[in-house]
Parts: C-alpha cells; sequence; structure tokens
C-alpha cells in the first residue's frame, strides 16, 4: 500500500508555538510581552508564558549556543557583539521552542530556504526583544497548578506579504511516504489542496490542533493599509534559492519554482489522419492500375498475350518431383486397395496408442502462462517483482451506487451545499453493515476470517485489516455518523462536516468538531480519490487542485489481502474470497446497486465461460458432422438411395477428424507442451475444414473415376490416389509447415496452437491416405455389390445405372456458373468489386483497434460485466505501479551514488525520483499521476531526526544495549542513540552511517515522534542484504511507488505500459552516467500488474505481420517444392493469401473485432483455411491442358470447384452459424464473427475472385509427363454432315457444354489419361496445324503427336483436345494406315 500512515499518527501540527508567545502591552521602544513559564493554560492543560511588559533579559551563556542552533537568523540579528544577548524568552523557553519545532523541522527540512522562513516565525514570536511592536496579549487565566496569571490568547499583526512569502516557499515540500505534501498535516481540515497562508497559520495558532499551548490570533496586515501597529516582518529567501552560501536550493520536488518548464511533446510530423490519408492514397492508386489492366485485358484493349503468364515448364528436375509423387501416391493407393484390413487396423492402433498420452496432459488456464513469453520482458520483471518483494495484493472490491436517493442537503454558513446520494446517512448505514459483516462474519471454508488473511501495515502494534472505505473516517462504526455538535456560529456539526475535514486532511489523526480521526483504524489515510467514485466529469483523468468529492455518485470497498509466491499460501485467501464471492451475490437491498470482484473470480468466470459454451461447441460439430456424414457422395436415384449412402465412410472421416486431435494432443501431452482452451476450440474446427475438403475430393474422384476393363479395383484406387493427392500433399504440406513455424512465436498462447495445429493436420493427412482410403476402398467396393450403407450384409437388387451421375453440384458448376464466369461483363464487375473491396481494407490495416477489452473475455451474464463497466464509470485513480531500481548502487560509496536517485536538496535534477516527479507533472502525456513514495528521501530525514548535538528529544534512531532496535515511543527502557554522522549539509548521514541503520529505518513504525518511520510505507519496498560484516548490511533492490493515471481501455493500458518503460529508459541511463566503463549496468524498470498482460499489444502488429509473412512464405515454398518447381502457381496462390488477409484485415476494422492473441491465431489459422480454398483451385487449373483460359476455369470449377463449395464452405457454415448463440462474448465477437469472415472471404475469393482472375491472366498447363501409350484411340467428338461438332464426353470427362459460347469456336476431343502407358506400336494423332497444336493433357509432346490406348481402354479422366481450329485438320492413323480426318465424313466414326 504505499500510503504511509506515518504522517497519520504524527499530526505534528506545530505545537511549536507552545513556548511561542505570551505579551503584554506594547512597551514604548519595543519591549516583550511575556517571560519564562508560569504554570498550565486552564483550557489546554499544556505550560503557558508569563505575561511580561518589561526590557528584554539577558540569556544565560549556556543557553546561547542552544539558541542559536535553532535560530541562526535571530542570534545574528540580536548579538551586539559585547558577549551578552537578551531576550525575551527564558531558558525552559528556548527548551521547549526547540521540542516544540523538532517536529515542523523534521518535515521540512528537505527545503532549507522553507525551514528558515518557517523558524523565523516561531523563533522571533518566542524570544524576539520587541516583542511588544506587533505582538499583544488579549486574554490571561490563572494557571490551576502555580496559582499564577498565565496568557491564554494572544494578538500576533504579521505582514501579509511575509505571510505568504513563509507559505510560498514551504507549500510544495513533499512526503514521499504519503506521496502528498505536508501541508496536508500542517494545514489541519484544510489538507494541501484548501491551503493558504491564512489557513495555515490560523491552524498552527489555533488550540484546535491539540498541540498549541494557547490561542495565537493572527492580524494579516496588507502593507497598503494604515494602522497603529507595525507588522512582523523580515527578508525571506525564495524556496528556489540558497538561504547562505554554505547551504542547497529546494529541489524541483519540493519547490515548483525551482522547476524546469515541462518540454514540449514531440512533433509527429505528419499527423494521424494526414498519414492515414497518404497510406490510403497509395494503396488506392496501385489496386485501382491493377483494376484498370485487367479490365483493358478483359474488354481486349491490352493484348492478352502480353498480359498472361506464359510459364515455362517446370523442367527435368520439376517433372521428376512431380512424376515420383504421383508414382508413388499411384503405389500407395493400390498397396491400401489390396490390404485395406491391415492398413486401417494398423493405422487406427497407431493414433490410439498416441492418444492415449492425454492421460498426461496438461490444461494451462493461467492468463500469465497463456499470454506472456517466461523469457517476455514483463513476464521477466515481474518474476523478480514477486521474488523480490512478494507479488502485488490480492484485492477484493465492492461499487455501489445508491439507488433511487436523492441529494442531501446540508445547512451551512454559505447557503445550503448539495451532497450526492451517496451521502445519504441510511445508505452509509446500510454500507457499513455490509463491510462489517464482511470483515468479521465471512468465513471461508477452512475457517479463514479476513483477520488471518489481511494486509496490517502497522503490525504487531496495530492488527487492523487495511480497508480503503468512506466508513473509516468514521472508525467502521455506523453510530458515529450520528455525530453531532454546534458551531461557534450557530449550525449544526454533522457528520457531513467530518467527510468535508477528510477530504481536505486524509492523514488528519483529529478533527476537532467531532473528535474522530480521519486515518483508518488500520493506522494508515484513506485517501478520497480510491473511496469515491463519479466526481470526475467527462472521463476525465485529471484529478486537480479540488477535486468535487461532495458529488460522487458512488462509493468504492478495497480490502486489501496479502498474496504470497508460494501458491499453497494464498489457499486459505482463495477459500475465504469464494465465501465473500457467494454472499456479496445474495445481498437485497432496494437502495443499493452493487459489483464486486474478487482476486480469484477472472480465473473462474473463464473457466465457467469454458464449460458454459460446451454445449454450443457441441452442437456446431454435430451438425457438421451431419452434414458431413449425408452430404458426402453422389446418389443416382431414390431407388438406391440406401446403397449410394455414405453414412459410414462419412462417419469415419468425422471420426478420423477427432482421433488425428486427440493424437496431436496426446503427443504433446507426452512431450510436456501445456494445452490450452484455445487449442480445445479452435483446432478441431480447423482439422475439420482442411480434412472435409480432402475427404470430398478423394469421394468425388473415386466415384467419377471409370474401371478400365483391365485394371482391379485396387489398382483404380491407386490411380485416382494418384491423381488427387499430390495436390493434397501441397495443400496440407504447406499448411502444415506453415503452423509448425508459426510455432517461433514467443507468445505462448500462438506457439501452443502453432504446434498443435501443424502436428494435428499431420495426422489427419496421414490418416485420410491410409485409414480412410481402407474405409473408402470397402464403402466403394460395397457400393458396386449392391449393399445397404451400414447394414453391409443386406443386399439389394436394384442394378447400378449405365451411366454415372455427374452430382448436382458438378453439373451446376460445369452448365451454369462456370459459363456465367466466362462472360466478360461479369468478369469486369468482379474485378470492380474485388478491387473496391481491396480499397476499403487497405487503408485500415494500420487502424485495427489493438487490445482485449476486459469484457469480451467474459460471459454475457457475468457479475464481472458490471463490475468493468463500473470500474470505467466511477474509479478515480489507476493501479499502482513500482519503479524496480536493482542492486549495484553502493549507497555507502559516497553521496554521488545516493544524489542518482534521492529527491531532496542536493540530489541530482536528473534522479530517479526527480525524473518521477517530472512525469507526474504531465500526466496526460506520462501516464503517471502523482509523485513516487521515496524511502531514501524519509531515510535521510528519519536518521538525522533529533541527531543534533542541541536536541534533547529522543532521536529516532536509537539501540537497546544488546544492540537491537529501540523505538522512541519506548521512554522506559535505557537506549542509546545510534552512532549516525551528519553530512555537511545537514541533510542526511555520512556514506559511512548511510548502511547502518536502514534496517532500523524499516523496523520502525510510524508515530508522531518519528512520523517519517518506515515500516508502514517501505517495509516490503527495500531488501537489506548481509554485507562481509553481518553487522554492515547493504541494500540491494528496493522499489518507489506511484500511480497510473485511470485506464479505461486496452489502448491505455499499453500506452501507460509503453510510456513508464520509456521513463525507466531515460532513468536506467541517468543512473548510469559516470560509472565506470567495466561496471555493470544498474537496471530499473516499472512494473505493475496489469503489464505482463498487456505488453503483447506494444508489438502485436510486427507479431502478426512476421507471423503473416512466415506463413505465406511457408505455404510458396512447400507449393513450389512439391508441385515439381511450379512457380506461378505457387505464387498466384501466395498473392491471394495476401489479398485475402488483407481484406480480412479490413472486415476486422469495419466490423469491430480488435487485434489480439485470439485474433491472431485465428488469423494464423485463416491461412490454413485460406490454402484451402485457393490451392485446389489454382493447381487445378494448371492441370487442365487446353489453350483456352475459360475452359480451363470451367473445368477446374467443375472438378475442384464443387466439393471446396460442398465440402469446406457448406460445413463451416453450418458449424459457424451455431457460435452465434454462445453465452460468452468471446465467441461471439472471435469464434462467430471471425470465422464467418474467414469462411466468406475464403469461398468468394477461391470460387469468384481466383478463377477470373486465372482466366485472365491464363498460364499453360502444367500437366506431368507420362511414360509411352498403348497402341488404341478413342474419341466421343461426333463430326455431323454440316460439320457442326457437337462435344458429347462421358461422365466424368473434361467437359464442354454445347451452351458454353466458346463451343462454337472450339471442337473438343476426349484423350483418356488411361492411355498412358507402355507399348510397342503407339498409335499417333497429328494435327497438320502448326500454329496451334492440340495437346493431350498428361502426354502431349512438342510435335502435336498424341499417344492413345485401345477404344475400349476409356477412363473417365479424358483429355479435350481443339481439333476444329481454323484451318486445322486432325489425321488418325495405326502404324502409317491412314484411318481419316476431319475433312473425311469417316474421321469422327474412325476417332
Amino acid at each position: 500500500m504505499g500510503h504511509s500512515l506515518s504522517a497519520v499518527c504524527l499530526l505534528l501540527i506545530l505545537g511549536l508555538q507552545a513556548s511561542a508567545v505570551l505579551t503584554q502591552d506594547v512597551v514604548e521602544g519595543g519591549k516583550c510581552v511575556w517571560y519564562g513559564q508560569c504554570g498550565q493554560n486552564p483550557s489546554t492543560n499544556k505550560p503557558a508564558n508569563c505575561p511580561y511588559s518589561g526590557a528584554p533579559q539577558p540569556l544565560p551563556a549556556h543557553v546561547t549556543p542552544l539558541l542559536a542552533a535553532v535560530c541562526p537568523e535571530l542570534m545574528e540579528e540580536i548579538d551586539s557583539g559585547n558577549g551578552t544577548i537578551s531576550t525575551c524568552c527564558s531558558e525552559d523557553q528556548v527548551m521547549a521552542l526547540q521540542g516544540q519545532i523538532a517536529t515542523g523541522v523534521g518535515l521540512l527540512q528537505r527545503c532549507p530556504s522553507c525551514l528558515r522562513n518557517f523558524r523565523l516565525t516561531y523563533c522571533y514570536l518566542t524570544c524576539a526583544p520587541d516583542q511588544s511592536l506587533y505582538m499583544t496579549v488579549g486574554n490571561t487565566s490563572i494557571a490551576p497548578d502555580t496559582n499564577y496569571t498565565v496568557i491564554t490568547e494572544l494578538d500576533f499583526a504579521m505582514s501579509e506579504s511575509f505571510a505568504e512569502g513563509v507559505y510560498d516557499s514551504c507549500k510544495d515540500v513533499s512526503m514521499p511516504s504519503t506521496n502528498e505534501k505536508v501541508m496536508s498535516i500542517m494545514c489541519g481540515p484544510w489538507g494541501s489542496f484548501y491551503c493558504n497562508a491564512h489557513r495555515w497559520f490560523n491552524y498552527m495558532g489555533s488550540t484546535s490542533n491539540g498541540l498549541a499551548p494557547f490561542q495565537i490570533n493572527y492580524n494579516f496586515v496588507n502593507e497598503s493599509m494604515d494602522v497603529a501597529e507595525e507588522p512582523f516582518s523580515r527578508e525571506l529567501v525564495p524556496c528556489d534559492m540558497k538561504p547562505s552560501n554554505s547551504s542547497r536550493e529546494c529541489s524541483c520536488m519540493d519547490c515548483q519554482r525551482a522547476c524546469p518548464v515541462p518540454p514540449e511533446p514531440p512533433a509527429d510530423g505528419l499527423d494521424w489522419l494526414h498519414k492515414e490519408i497518404i497510406y490510403g492514397v497509395l494503396c488506392l492508386s496501385v489496386v485501382l492500375v491493377w483494376c484498370i489492366v485487367l479490365l483493358c485485358s478483359i474488354f481486349g484493349k491490352v493484348p492478352s498475350s502480353e498480359l498472361h503468364l506464359h510459364c515455362p515448364c517446370p523442367g527435368r528436375a520439376g517433372h521428376r518431383i512431380s512424376d515420383g509423387i504421383r508414382c508413388f501416391f499411384v503405389s500407395w493407393g493400390t498397396g491400401v486397395g489390396r490390404h485395406p484390413w491391415l492398413v486401417m487396423v494398423s493405422s487406427i492402433a497407431v493414433v490410439v496408442a498416441l492418444s492415449c498420452g492425454i492421460m498426461h496432459l496438461e490444461v494451462t488456464t493461467d492468463p500469465v502462462e497463456l499470454w506472456a513469453s517466461p523469457g517476455s520482458q514483463s513476464r521477466v520483471e515481474k518474476t523478480y517483482f514477486d521474488e523480490q518483494f512478494e507479488p502485488f495484493y490480492r484485492t477484493e472490491m465492492l461499487i455501489i451506487r445508491p439507488v433511487g436517493l436523492k441529494p442531501v442537503e446540508q445547512i451551512t454558513p454559505d447557503g445550503v451545499k448539495l451532497w450526492g446520494p451517496v451521502f445519504n446517512k441510511e445508505f452509509l448505514k446500510a454500507v457499513a453493515d455490509i463491510q462489517n459483516y464482511i470483515e468479521n462474519e465471512v468465513i471461508g471454508e477452512d475457517n479463514t476470517t479476513l483477520s488471518d488473511i489481511c494486509y496490517k501495515p502497522l503490525s504487531p502494534v496495530n492488527f487492523h485489516c487495511t480497508i480503503q472505505s468512506v466508513m473509516n473516517y468514521f472508525q467502521n462504526d455506523p453510530s458515529n455518523l450520528d455525530i453531532g455538535s454546534v458551531s461557534s456560529l450557530g449550525y449544526n456539526v454533522t457528520y457531513l462536516d467530518h467527510l468535508d475535514v477528510c477530504f481536505r486532511n486524509p492523514v488528519s489523526p483529529e478533527d476537532p468538531t467531532v473528535s474522530l480521526p480521519c486515518l483508518g483504524t488500520y493506522g494508515g489515510p484513506v485517501f478520497p480519490y480510491t473511496a469515491f467514485g463519479g466526481f470526475l466529469k467527462n472521463h476525465s483523468t485529471d484529478l486537480g487542485v479540488n477535486p468535487a468529492y461532495s458529488e460522487a455518485t458512488a462509493l468504492v470497498i478495497t480490502f486489501v489481502v496479502n498474496n504470497h509466491l508460494n501458491k499453497s499460501l494464498n489457499l486459505p485467501a482463495a477459500a475465504w474470497e469464494k465465501a465473500f464471492l457467494s454472499y456479496v451475490r445474495n445481498i437485497s437491498n432496494p437502495m443499493l446497486d452493487i459489483a464486486f470482484s474478487a482476486e480469484r473470480s477472472v480465473q473462474d468466470e473463464l473457466q465457467r465461460e469454458s464449460q458454459g459454451d460446451v454445449f454450443t461447441i457441441l452442437i456446431s460439430y454435430v451438425l457438421m458432422f451431419t452434414y458431413i456424414v449425408f452430404s458426402i457422395g453422389q446418389f443416382s436415384g431414390c431407388k438406391r438411395l440406401l446403397v449410394d449412402s455414405k453414412v459410414t465412410l462419412g462417419l469415419c472421416g468425422v471420426l478420423i477428424v477427432l482421433v488425428s486431435v486427440t493424437a496431436a494432443v496426446g503427443v504433446y501431452a507426452l512431450a510436456g507442451v501445456p494445452a490450452t482452451l484455445i487449442i480445445i476450440e479452435v483446432i478441431p474446427f480447423l482439422v475439420l475444414a482442411v480434412g472435409v475438403d480432402n475427404m470430398f475430393l478423394l469421394v468425388s474422384g473415386l466415384q467419377r473415376a471409370e474401371r478400365l476393363p483391365t485394371e482391379t479395383s485396387a489398382e483404380q484406387l491407386g490411380r485416382v490416389l494418384g491423381e488427387v493427392a499430390p495436390t493434397l500433399l501441397i495443400s496440407t504440406g504447406s499448411e502444415a509447415a506453415c503452423f509448425f513455424l508459426g510455432a517461433l512465436s514467443p507468445m505462448p498462447a500462438v506457439r501452443a496452437f502453432a504446434l498443435y495445429a501443424g502436428l494435428a493436420l499431420t495426422i489427419d493427412f496421414l490418416l485420410q491416405i491410409t485409414c480412410f482410403l481402407s474405409v473408402l476402398y470397402l464403402d466403394h467396393a460395397r457400393q458396386e455389390g449392391n449393399r445397404v450403407d451400414v447394414l453391409c450384409c443386406v443386399k439389394l437388387s436394384t442394378p447400378p445405372p449405365l451411366t454415372k451421375n455427374d452430382g448436382l453440384l458438378y453439373r451446376f458448376m460445369r452448365d451454369y456458373y462456370g459459363p456465367l464466369l466466362s462472360k466478360r461483363g461479369v468478369k469486369a464487375f468482379v474485378i470492380i468489386a474485388f478491387s473496391v473491396w481491396s480499397m476499403t481494407s487497405l487503408p485500415f490495416i494500420s487502424s485495427v483497434e489493438i487490445g482485449l477489452d476486459q469484457e469480451l473475455s467474459m460471459p454475457e451474464d457475468s457479475y464481472l460485466l458490471k463490475y468493468f463497466h463500473y470500474l470505467g464509470d466511477y474509479l478515480s485513480v489507476g493501479p499502482p505501479v513500482y519503479f524496480v531500481l536493482k542492486p549495484g548502487l553502493d549507497f555507502s560509496q559516497g553521496l554521488e551514488e545516493q544524489n542518482k536517485v534521492c529527491g531532496t536538496a542536493d540530489c541530482a535534477k536528473e534522479s530517479l525520483v526527480m525524473q518521477l516527479y517530472m512525469a507526474s507533472r504531465i500526466a496526460n502525456r506520462s501516464s503517471i499521476a502523482r509523485p513516487a513514495s521515496s524511502w531514501i528521501d524519509d531515510y535521510m530525514s528519519w536518521s538525522i531526526y533529533n541527531m543534533g548535538e542541541n536536541d534533547y528529544d529522543n532521536p529516532c534512531c536509537r539501540v537497546y544495549e544488546n544492540g537491537s532496535f529501540c523505538p522512541a515511543t519506548d521512554d522506559e527502557s535505557y537506549c542509546e542513540n545510534c552512532d549516525i554522522q551528519i553530512a555537511d549539509d545537514g541533510l542526511r548521514p555520512t556514506p559511512d552511517s548511510f548502511n547502518k541503520y536502514i534496517s532500523f529505518f524499516l523496523e520502525d513504525i510510524p508515530s508522531m515522534w518519528c512520523p517519517k518511520a518506515g515500516h508502514a510505507a517501505y517495509g516490503n519496498a527495500v531488501n537489506v542484504v548481509a554485507g562481509d560484516n553481518e553487522s554492515d548490511p547493504s541494500v540491494s533492490s528496493s522499489y518507489f511507488m506511484t500511480y497510473h493515471t485511470i485506464l479505461r481501455t486496452s489502448r491505455d493500458y499499453y500506452t501507460a505500459l509503453a510510456h513508464a518503460r520509456e521513463i525507466a529508459k531515460n532513468i536506467t541511463t541517468e543512473v548510469n552516467q559516470g560509472r565506470p566503463d567495466n561496471s555493470s549496468t544498474i537496471e530499473v524498470f516499472p512494473y505493475s500488474v496489469f503489464y505482463v498482460f498487456y505488453e503483447q499489444y506494444l508489438t502485436i502488429f510486427e507479431e502478426a505481420a512476421f507471423s503473416v509473412f512466415i506463413s505465406v512464405s511457408t505455404v510458396f515454398v512447400v507449393m513450389f517444392l512439391f508441385s515439381g518447381f511450379d512457380f506461378y502457381s505457387s505464387m498466384i496462390v501466395s498473392v491471394g493469401l495476401i489479398v485475402l488477409l488483407t481484406n480480412m484485415a479490413g472486415c476486422m476494422y469495419w466490423f469491430d473485432v480488435s487485434l489480439n492473441a485470439v485474433s491472431l491465431v485465428n488469423i494464423i489459422m485463416s491461412v490454413g483455411i485460406f490454402v484451402e480454398f485457393l490451392s485446389h483451385m489454382v493447381f487445378a487449373y494448371a492441370h487442365v491442358d487446353h489453350p483456352d483460359p475459360n475452359h480451363r476455369m470451367v473445368v477446374a470449377l467443375a472438378e475442384t470447384g464443387s466439393s471446396v463449395l460442398a465440402g469446406i464452405t457448406m460445413t463451416k457454415i453450418v458449424g459457424v452459424s451455431v457460435l452465434a448463440f454462445a453465452h460468452s462474448q468471446i465467441f461471439q465477437v472471435f469464434y462467430f464473427r471471425m470465422y464467418l469472415f474467414i469462411i466468406v472471404l475464403g469461398a468468394a475469393h477461391g470460387l469468384i475472385w481466383m478463377p477470373v482472375l486465372l482466366s485472365i491472366l491464363g498460364c499453360q498447363a502444367t500437366s506431368p509427363t507420362y511414360p509411352p501409350l498403348k497402341p488404341s484411340i478413342t474419341s466421343t467428338a461426333h463430326h455431323n454432315s454440316n460439320n457442326d461438332s457437337k462435344a458429347t464426353a462421358p461422365t466424368g470427362g473434361k467437359y464442354i457444354p454445347a451452351s458454353s459460347p466458346r463451343a462454337s469456336a472450339h471442337r473438343f476431343t476426349q484423350i483418356n489419361h488411361g492411355f498412358y502407358s507402355s507399348a510397342e506400336n503407339p498409335e499417333e494423332i497429328t494435327s497438320s496445324s502448326d500454329s496451334r497444336k492440340s495437346r493431350a493433357a498428361d502426354g502431349a509432346s512438342s510435335n502435336g503427336v498424341v499417344h492413345a490406348a485401345s477404344p475400349e481402354n476409356f477412363d473417365d479422366k479424358t483429355l479435350l483436345v481443339d481439333h476444329a481450329m481454323s484451318g486445322s485438320d486432325v489425321t488418325v492413323r495405326r502404324g502409317g494406315v491412314n484411318y481419316g480426318s476431319n475433312s473425311n465424313d469417316n474421321a469422327s466414326d474412325v476417332l
């Protein structure tokens, strides 16, 4: 709690005048008004002075040194040099003067000029030889103890300018232990905010402060006033000047006039808006130029030959790679078909064994472990702080708002004053009852009470818990709200007057109007900005000089509980917090609206959230599984529905997806890599997306493939796998590699996700080409055997259809959708629409909001949502921040080392404390709200307190005979003063004495006798280690605490972190200035509890860019290698990924999805899904061998687009739609909304934008080479008598319908892929056209000769050969014998 209860317990308020004053009538020439002490003032029971109107009396010689030490300025003025000094004070008065100003000296000595000016008043008041010129006796009484006349009231005429000058020189002096000004104590009920010169002197002269021996009435005389008496005045020294040549000027921390002008904020050059405009214009220009080029190509303004990508052949090495991959999968598929049961059982056994590792699974839910890398700066600093100083306190908080209550009226001398409804007495009593019940009656499961776990700063002297609450102004007793009295003006004094006093001076030990302290029962202050809320208007972050606390609209109660590095020691606190939350939830009072939180609340709610949406997630997956089961495959008719059904196959495919995830989790569980809830929630979605797409491609490929007459079922499976699997390998391999490289991310949650996702995708692919392929083979055999799905023993008599049904989506893509995209107008619309889309995304990438507001991480019915909302609305100060000074400075080696840290006079202007003070002066730019508490400054004051040669009161530092610490409060034991040597400046101990007694300072409890004792404020702030000599300890690490300004949004939090680090960096530079080159660097770093959660946002843009770069680069490299060095196909997929990710960033901006760790995981995941949408289409297009890009686009859409649409797109839309009903807001935003972006973006770009782009850029086919061909040929192109050819390809062929606009210009011949096998007598088809040679996909040669097989070996994968180009003849011959040509009516029949 960085608040020193020291200030509290002392209320020194200068009894300094105690000995000060006693006067008689004014004597001509200036005489005394008192001399000596005659007895006790009957109204105060304190010693009072004797009236005396005679001449000054000689001061005893043995008293002269004492008076000279206490009042050097007075002695200099009255010393005549003849050895005799006459004054109006006796020896008793001088002794009393020294003791009574000691407290003021202890508080003000940080500023020498202030201390000098402050002394003048009381020195001249007590001892000046001309008192009668400005002092008169007001009243006298008879002392009850001596029966002598004593002065009870004194009138003091003081110059207005003198009073203002003294106050101005002292008003800024700080008290580091409380982060307050000393005026908060010395100005009584007015506090530092409301204090001025008149109020300060009047309070110090009033007997109501409990210290003044009699009443002093100050009459402030303006120099322009015509008065008989001459007011007291002496020359003053401003606080920014030295009182003498041997003294020092005040530091900036204690004197505003000594502070340099804060620097102007650095000019940013172009402001944010101008940067965005320039960036947007550049991006839009690029997109616009690209759009215009594409449109010109569509409408023939740019020759297509100049725009098309004329891709060179991959080359011999590329063919070898692609051929090797194809041949491997052909062989593998054939082997699986021959031994399906063996492969299936073996693969199941392996994954079951791997899945057993789940028994060792550890799920990480600790937010620190999730989002902060163990090696991150914030995590390292948090660990250091926790180990050195113990973790920051556990906090339990209530924010209470009144309901239906009106403002409270108070009658004052100035009229009626309105107080906010939170000050309603009955409301406050209800709040007190709740607070006291929590403190005394709430008991944890293990009988733990608040007293067992709370923070007690004054223990063992005071055992009350630290509770920051308005009721602590009333000592937590609701009956004290009924206090009342009548003021001297006749007005009622109520609890509101006491609150007003405590607002002005929260460290006041007593409010004399009601005889109640403002200090809490625990001995420390309750600062009103921590106990009240809602008084700052318009979301201001500045408390200002006069906060309107009386206009507060909410109360804040904070119970401070100890926290421990050993987690087991926090179990009692957690048990008590559970009981606390249970009680608060059930509070019912119509006057109270309560928001609440405990330290364990966030983790409890996150756990409840993960459990609460399990049902929603299960429904999502069940719907996706159901869709897959019933949509996979094709149906040939109602009669064969039970045979054509693929329920068993779909269910197996779904199970394979699940076990691939469990196997990956099992592997990493065995390896000790902890899982996260994100993995459990997101990876099944990702693997299902990729796995379903692959399943649809495998199933549709086998269903469309006609088995050749000489081909076995196993060979057919191998042939299909050889055609489909290379593309699956390219896409899945690139996705897995991209995720594995994504594990380079330092963020634990992202790293774990990448590792689990990469392995899950790898296992899923392996299971698909083993287990699923085996099940597919068996299911295909079942279907060919006319057996019913699921009930395989039942066989139907319905014969299979003679021709295969292509399927609804296949026909739709082939006959309608593909031809539609081929139209020029549609292409132009697509290019323009997607260009506009990109133009609305590019300029706003840098404007995506960063962070994750706490509200989004909670369930929509969580009580914390209300608490977070109230925090933003009512909290008036930010979280504490600690600037930690690591070991390295040796304070015993010289004053230079101390000056680099301290903030008092003589300290460096760029010292640690001074830099923090300067930062607090520009809080709106530094996020530092208040000056830092400084243990070193308070230690300096404490160590020399009453240690002067002429001081007779007990100093703060004393020792028992056994050498242990003796507190100043112990008046009974024999104690000796510490052997502390004071430095020449009189403000600190010498370096030799510095370390010796630091542990005593940290042990001493603040009191009136030692207001700057360090136990309360610094007990945990300084680590003292024993040196070589155990009696000579030294300071190792320490911290300096202050507060951040109010932080409401994620941006506020991570901006405050950035500011704090910048300040710490500057401090580190200054601390290390002038140190030897070979010495180690002394580090200063900031720490606050929220840093570890918000550090990620400082670099998350760079982290996201790095992750995207790694992902896209990996996809390109893997595709390039596995595709046989197909550069252009790999590049166009990579470009497509960049466009997709750009548009996704635009969607995040427009639909208010912030960039954080959760969305970053989704972005990385989206790369894998986008690859599925793009790669299959691009490589399908690349392998269609035809010169017409439109034709190739249609074929790719029909064969691949239908599977992409039916598989990944529809499956995900079904699953994602359910997430809209999730209770968790984080699910609604980052899973439903963001997943919907991913699916819609992927489908739109993969099925609309990419086909159109491919048809415009038109890269040549990159079909692999094949072995020599069998001597046979077949064709399905029939040439009619009027030369109007119409293509009627068999089912499953690469077919362009007659309705296509391109069909009238071309004649297509289908060449079977199965023709490509070794043969001795190849058949040749030769085109007579040299300009446009017809090529056979998978087998065309450069001379236009196509090798074919016998007609009976016709396969479903056929080749379209254009044989109706202008001037082109097709000749068919076998062994040199011509069978016909396209000029011969028999040519088509021969073909």
